[in-house]
């Protein structure tokens, strides 16, 4: 008999590799904003319609998804989830159209959408009583795929060229082959309703106020992450970095938050969840400032450290709201993290207008601000456990 109290180890694993590879695949989108900007010669509006539908099809369905993963037990979508994306995203590198590149963005888009909530849903049965800690190390899969990924991908185009992007689908088969062996079942709850809504009436029906605060201040943070990743790599590639350069100052803004998942992670089980929230919303501001208005070699530090602040609880968030949620995990895990990625994807091409209209360094400075704002309803949070 299985000791629900311990963490399995094997699972989480599993559950980190199949977020790192689809997350992997994901990142490739933003390094290659820049060279798709100027193959098809597009506007800032335009760069943010690659990203808004890129974030809309991967995180704006997921409950959708997270309804399904609920209900169901299964693990064929989290291969196929991970496996969709790993074609797709690397098939732009040879789309003749612009059309084309976003059909390829959104289609490898929806995988995400697949995967993440039926993930992030099996984490905490897996867990024991790490929850804080578990999410954190599944949540450190897709930040160390976000890492790597534009590393990966800018340095290959530079070197190979971008039609030979395909080629890298390969090491998405490895790794399907492994998780094809590894991967657990998923727990799926089983809830009597059939439809989307009833689910959702059992799930957060009574709790439906803290996951509303809890989704609203994930949203804020959302619309911040967007908006850097999506105009940082364009200012900072028109101000004459490489792509190389670009790549990396991405990925140490989500090694940043690698680093912080694990330490939040751990301190959540200890402290509680609203301290980890003022040090991140409370300090995100000025960090950002810094980052937007730094010039070279000052960009790679600004970056991390913009990174390790704001996002501090993107992981935490979703393991309290499982906390509060606990019979909807997979569901409010959709909410929380896709929901509020997602609209803030959406809100990207309406940020590109306005940067076309102004200047992307005075919108970014205006977003800077939004985490010391979110920082009057961090008060209103629950604490479960106290």
């Amino acid at each position: 008999m299985t000791d629900t109290s311990q963490i399995n180890k094997k699972a989480i694993f599993a559950l980190f590799l199949i977020h790192f590879i689809g997350d992997f695949f994901q990142s490739f989108i933003r390094p290659l904003l820049p060279v798709l900007a100027n193959k098809f010669n597009l506007s800032l509006a335009q760069v943010g319609l690659i990203t808004g539908i890129a974030t809309f099809m991967a995180f704006l369905i997921q409950p959708v998804f997270g309804y399904l993963a609920d209900r169901y037990k299964t693990r064929v979508v989290l291969l196929v989830g991970s496996f969709v994306g790993a074609i797709c995203i690397p098939m732009v590198g040879v789309a003749p159209y612009f059309w084309m590149v976003l059909l390829l963005i959104g289609l490898g888009s929806i995988s995400s959408a697949i995967y993440h909530p039926t993930a992030a849903g099996m984490v905490s049965v897996y867990a024991g009583r790490r929850t804080g800690m578990a999410m954190s190390l599944f949540g450190l899969g897709g930040t160390l795929g976000f890492t790597l990924g534009p590393l990966v991908c800018s340095a290959y185009v530079t070197l190979m060229g971008l039609h030979r992007l395909p080629i890298l689908t390969l090491f998405g088969v490895l790794v399907f082959a492994v998780l094809f062996i590894m991967i657990p079942a998923s727990n799926g709850s089983g809830h009597a309703q059939t439809d989307f809504f009833g689910s959702l009436k059992v799930s957060i029906g009574k709790v439906w106020k803290p996951i509303v605060l809890i989704w609203s201040i994930a949203c804020s943070r959302a619309f911040v992450e967007q908006a850097l990743l999506t105009f940082i790599p364009v200012l900072t590639a028109a101000e004459g970095h490489s792509l190389v350069s670009v790549g990396s100052i991405l990925s140490l803004f989500t090694v940043g938050g690698s680093v912080s998942a694990l330490v939040c992670g751990h301190l959540v089980d200890r402290i509680g969840f609203k301290p980890i929230y003022y040090f991140s919303f409370g300090l995100s501001s000025p960090s950002l400032l810094l980052f937007i208005q730094a010039t070279g070699w000052q960009l790679y530090p600004f970056a991390f450290m913009s990174g390790f602040l704001l996002l501090a609880t993107l992981f935490p968030a979703v393991a309290l709201a499982q906390k509060v949620a606990p019979e909807g995990r997979s569901l409010v895990s959709s909410i929380v993290m896709g929901l509020a990625l997602g609209i803030a994807g959406l809100l990207m091409p309406l940020t590109g207008r306005v940067a076309d209209a102004f200047d992307i360094r005075t919108v970014l400075n205006f977003v800077a601000f939004i985490p010391l704002a979110a920082v009057l309803l961090i008060r209103y949070l629950p604490e479960p456990g106290k």
